[in-house]
């Protein structure tokens, strides 16, 4: 084949869906897919800050070959996963395997993933299931089954006295108690990366935990036809908040409705949570929940806060923010979302610029907001690298 078609091809692809591929009757390999609407030249900048911030992560590798123990095996397995998805590295590179000999060194007799004593049992063994599962070690399956055990009985349900009219239902919080009066209210955050980890290891929507897991996300939605909750009465926005046990609590505050009624304030990084969590829950695309959320998605689309948090808090979870976003609209299968204003916007190409917008010199990544570890920029490098990998991703 010819230079001159080849020239043609590449430029077709930056305007629409289309593959770039070879003849069919040619002998040598088609080109990977390639994601929608990117064009070459800001994916190859993409790769670039990528490969920069890996870098970065490399060399700032504790002596252990993890990174930011104090959140026993989190970081690490963040971090590890970023490496396994580039193909430079892949899940057999020394770095990566190292990676998963210390994730394992956190394993407990009761499956979990995590230093005991952190309280953080479900957010460390989430995070360290997803690494794992993305290794793709069939000598790992006991340990992908002995996590998602573990994080299954995590949620609140009739084993706890739970029943399903509890705003407490279906969800989970931070530690590894179980029983309801040791153990801190379950919230979005946390329901939401245990069903990414169970996504991400395989288990299939229909499984108890996620049709468990959607009854809490469902009152977690600021939707009154859908939402049985005291705190979402005639609401009709359709965004999220934190958590709907013990009345409901938002990290973004209450606003003041028409009278002297207040409402929760929903916010982004819940709401793209509670979005994706509803889509690896098996909600079809015309469910009323998935409709709402996707609106408020539209009428709140921005990329330079966390969407809809009172200003002074508008850049506080950013990079958590990001992550969501990129795996929510990722899941959601399409390469556009409508704004407010009816402008359309290419979500991979907007996230991709802001990322490498934010890169620091070094190839890190950082939020000067230090809220919920944002100040840790082996933590925030990595979540950027993982958002930009989902971009990438067709």
């Amino acid at each position: 084949m010819s230079a001159t078609p080849l020239r043609l091809q590449q430029a077709v692809a930056t305007l629409a869906f289309a593959v770039l591929t070879l003849a069919p009757n040619s002998t040598a390999p088609a080109d990977p897919p390639r994601p929608p609407h990117l064009p070459p030249a800001l994916e190859k900048q993409a790769q670039a800050a990528i490969d920069r911030g890996l870098e970065y992560l490399k060399a700032a590798q504790d002596r252990e070959g993890g990174w930011t123990p104090k959140y026993g095996p989190a970081i690490t397995a963040i971090v590890g996963q970023a490496f396994a998805q580039h193909p430079d590295y892949g899940p057999r590179h020394p770095l990566v395997r190292r990676c998963v000999d210390i994730v394992l060194r956190h394993r407990r007799e009761d499956g979990g993933l995590y230093t005991p004593g952190l309280h953080l049992a479900n957010y460390q063994t989430a995070v360290a299931l997803s690494f794992v599962a993305s290794v793709d070690d069939s000598k790992l399956a006991p340990v992908i089954r002995d996590a998602q055990r573990f994080l299954r009985e995590l949620q609140f349900d009739e084993r706890e006295s739970v029943p399903p009219d509890d705003p407490w239902y279906g969800g989970a919080g931070y530690t590894e108690k179980k029983p309801r009066d040791q153990m801190k209210r379950p919230d979005l955050s946390n329901t939401q990366m245990m069903l990414e980890a169970l996504h991400a290891s395989g288990m299939p929507s229909t499984d108890p935990a996620f049709q468990r897991g959607l009854k809490f996300i469902t009152r977690c939605q600021m939707l009154a036809a859908t939402n049985d909750q005291p705190f979402a009465a005639g609401s009709t926005d359709g965004g999220f908040i934190y958590s709907a046990a013990d009345g409901g609590q938002s990290k973004a505050g209450e606003i003041v409705r028409e009278g002297p009624r207040r409402a929760l304030r929903s916010y982004g990084s819940m709401t793209y949570a509670g979005f994706k969590s509803m889509l690896y829950a098996g909600l079809d695309r015309d469910d009323p929940r998935v409709r709402a959320a996707h609106a408020w998605l539209g009428r709140h689309y921005t990329l330079d806060a966390n969407a809809n948090m009172p200003e002074k808090q508008s850049q506080e979870g950013l990079y958590y923010y990001y992550h969501v976003f990129a795996r929510a609209l990722h899941a959601w299968g399409e390469p556009t979302l409508t704004d407010a204003q009816g402008r359309v916007h290419l979500w991979r190409v907007d996230l991709c610029r802001k990322l490498i917008s934010l890169q620091r010199s070094d190839g890190s990544w950082i939020n000067e907001a230090d809220r919920w570890n944002e100040g840790d920029p082996n933590y925030v490098t990595a979540l950027a690298v993982l958002s930009m990998q989902t971009a990438l991703r067709p």
